[in-house]
């Protein structure tokens, strides 16, 4: 499964490409709101990846790691995939030893998700496909983690998994929590996960639910990232999916998430500043 889509698609020119990807990066320097999608939205997921390419060289700084996202029916039926992957900078990746402050655009999207990440150790150079195994055994270490989605356009996750794609994948940071002890014999698929927002409990659900489960997340992203071209070095994080759902939340909010009673992390919300990196 490459993830670029069995849509047919009149790609846009790299000129539109370019202006597209140059607005979307230009809102998240600023950290100010856009009042609408900045162009033709994409008409396939190949024209948001090649307009995500553009704003990731726009944008500069290393790439962590990568987050994948779900992608629903219908829009799995009419997009040829069942998931999408968005860049994680370096800059935006954290611990969660002290419960870190993590920034969302005000005016734009803002949402927690409860995730489990994985650090990638080796990864055949050229394989194309991935069985659920091989794709295991590229893995060092599982984390438990939160991924902060946050875009300046609002209406981000109303007007698509294209447009999702195209700004970053909806990404602004990733928190990461305690390696999990012996993962591969720890059946976290099956770990009842809650995500709770100023004390409330938002959400539940357990990565087993994804089709196959996290494995199945890092499979879709090798594969998607050796049919784009790129490089997956090790040390490469994968954010492997909201497990108990996209849940909206603003500066001055708090969330925390428990996985499974063996961990639990959490973090604060402030608003996204100017970023002149």
């Amino acid at each position: 499964m490459s993830g670029m889509g069995d849509m047919a698609s009149t790609a846009p020119t790299a000129t539109a490409s370019q202006s597209i990807a140059a607005a979307l990066v230009a809102a998240r320097r600023a950290a100010r709101p856009l009042p609408a999608y900045p162009g033709t939205l994409p008409a396939s997921l190949a024209d948001a990846y090649a307009i995500q390419d553009d704003a990731l060289r726009a944008m500069g700084g290393d790439v962590a790691g990568w987050k994948v996202g779900r992608i629903w029916p219908p829009h799995e039926q009419d997009y040829g995939s069942n998931r999408l992957a968005g860049p994680i900078l370096a800059r935006r990746v954290f611990t969660a030893d002290s419960a870190p402050a993590m920034p969302v655009f005000r005016g734009g999207f803002g949402a927690v998700e409860a995730e489990f990440v994985f650090r990638l150790g080796h990864v055949p150079l050229g394989q194309q496909r991935f069985t659920l195994a091989e794709a295991a055994a590229t893995v060092a270490a599982v984390h438990v983690g939160i991924e902060i989605a946050s875009s300046p356009l609002a209406q981000i996750n109303d007007l698509g998994p294209a447009v999702t794609v195209s700004d970053f994948g909806n990404n602004h940071g990733l928190v990461i929590g305690p390696a999990i002890a012996d993962w591969a014999n720890a059946d976290i698929d099956a770990w009842p996960i809650t995500l709770a927002i100023d004390g409330v409990t938002v959400g539940s659900g357990r990565s087993g639910d994804f089709p196959d489960g996290t494995l199945g997340s890092l499979r879709f992203l090798l594969e998607l990232l050796v049919a784009r071209g790129i490089a997956v070095p090790t040390g490469t994080l994968v954010s492997t999916g909201a497990i108990t759902g996209v849940h909206p939340i603003a500066a001055g909010q708090s969330a925390s998430m428990d996985f499974g009673g063996r961990h639990r992390i959490a973090c604060h919300i402030t608003d996204a500043v100017p970023d002149i990196a």
